[in-house]
């Protein structure tokens, strides 16, 4: 693993950096949380995704003839780590571009690529994928939402369940069931679905944190034309499949330049802070568990960097994301709860400005269930990384 960057990476790093000193917009104002504000904040991001692709920037490992700028992992990580470096906003995009958009790249027809892959740069049309449901939950195979076709339409009807951006979405990858008379992998078909379409209810899920980013939707007699099959029927899981390997490692990729800057505002917090007349560094068992923190980011660091320079060696994203979906999501809960340990009452105030660390830890419960439980993670790797064989 080479980990010095080249002439060319540090170009990209520095063309980047330039651009972002100058188009980053100023942090968002809050407001208080009107529908009004939810409404103007959503405009702000799609304002954001727009400059990202006027500048070149959306999209970027995607092949250059549909928009991207063809960059290598090493380059994305890259583009990551500087867009949490400069504190940039979130991305509207980052289910299109990260999952959707390479799985139509890989799998869609021409017409399907025209359609879809530039509304996705532009931040035109937000993208959700409606995996998950109330009796399959992580294990993507027990889907059961129904698909039926009837002449050139399917006509769907079922539930899914923790959708993240379903409220806002414009666009949804969906899996459904197309065959239930063979084994349960091989009668799934994906779906390219406007959300707009009569049928579809949309209803958030308010989470212990006050967010309600998760959702329910509900599909009844929604009509969908068969030429938005992506991939060919009866082969969902296959391209579901390609969709999460992707995104196993684009979730990660930019995750540890965040945990890092929360951990060094973590510990300057711990320095200007004294509990008894004393000063917080003091105390060993805090020093320690701080301590813990550090060796855990270090490891998450080490096994992202073997991730993202894994395709120098020709791999593609396959199950070993996995373990970047656990590091990650288990990193970050062992993180926010030894924030609250170590700062006590004073984390519990809900105070945004200084790390929003009871936010952060109640969100953080959400971590090891979205994108795959660590439970279907861990047998993922299990199975198909190190091949042992089933539990029964």
């Amino acid at each position: 693993m080479n980990l010095t960057l080249t002439p060319e990476e540090l170009e990209f790093r520095d063309t980047l950096r330039a651009w972002l000193k100058t188009n980053v917009p100023l942090p968002w104002n809050r407001g208080n949380n009107t529908p009004d504000d939810k409404k103007s904040y959503l405009e702000y991001l799609r304002a954001f995704q727009s400059k990202l692709f006027e500048g070149g920037w959306a999209g970027i490992s995607w092949p250059t003839e549909f928009g991207g700028r063809g960059a290598s992992t090493i380059e994305q990580a890259i583009f990551q780590e500087e867009l949490a470096l400069a504190s940039a906003p979130e991305r509207l995009g980052v289910i299109g571009e990260g999952l959707v958009g390479p799985t139509i790249i890989a799998v869609g027809t021409q017409s399907q690529k025209e359609r879809y892959l530039k509304p996705m740069l532009t931040g035109e049309e937000i993208w959700c994928q409606g995996f998950s449901e109330p009796n399959a939950g992580s294990d993507l195979a027990a889907a059961n939402t129904k698909a039926v076709l009837s002449g050139t339409d399917y006509v769907i009807n079922g539930q899914k369940i923790w959708t993240s951006y379903a409220h806002v979405a414009d666009q949804c990858l969906l899996v459904v069931r197309t065959d239930s008379n063979v084994p349960k992998h091989k009668g799934l078909t994906c779906l390219l679905v406007d959300m707009k379409s009569p049928g579809i209810e949309v209803r958030p899920l308010r989470m212990m944190s006050g967010d309600a980013s998760f959702n329910e939707m509900f599909f009844t007699n929604v009509q969908v034309p068969a030429e938005n099959v992506l991939g060919n029927v009866n082969d969902g899981w296959h391209v579901a499949l390609t969709a999460l390997g992707n995104e196993r490692v684009s979730i990660s990729t930019g995750r540890y330049m965040v945990l890092k800057r929360e951990f060094e505002q973590l510990l300057q917090r711990v320095k200007d802070t004294k509990r008894n007349g004393r000063p917080l560094t003091n105390d060993p068992l805090i020093r320690q568990k701080l301590a813990q923190v550090h060796v855990d980011l270090e490891a998450f660091r080490l096994n992202t960097l073997r991730a993202v320079t894994a395709p120098q060696k020709g791999s593609a994203p396959g199950p070993e994301g996995s373990l970047l979906k656990i590091c990650w999501s288990e990193t970050n809960q062992r993180f926010v709860e030894c924030a609250l340990e170590v700062l006590g009452l004073s984390a519990q105030r809900w105070d945004w400005d200084e790390g929003r660390w009871a936010f952060n830890y109640l969100r953080a419960r959400g971590n090891t269930i979205e994108g795959g439980t660590s439970e279907i993670q861990r047998n993922i790797v299990a199975q198909r990384v190190l091949g042992l064989p089933k539990s029964y």
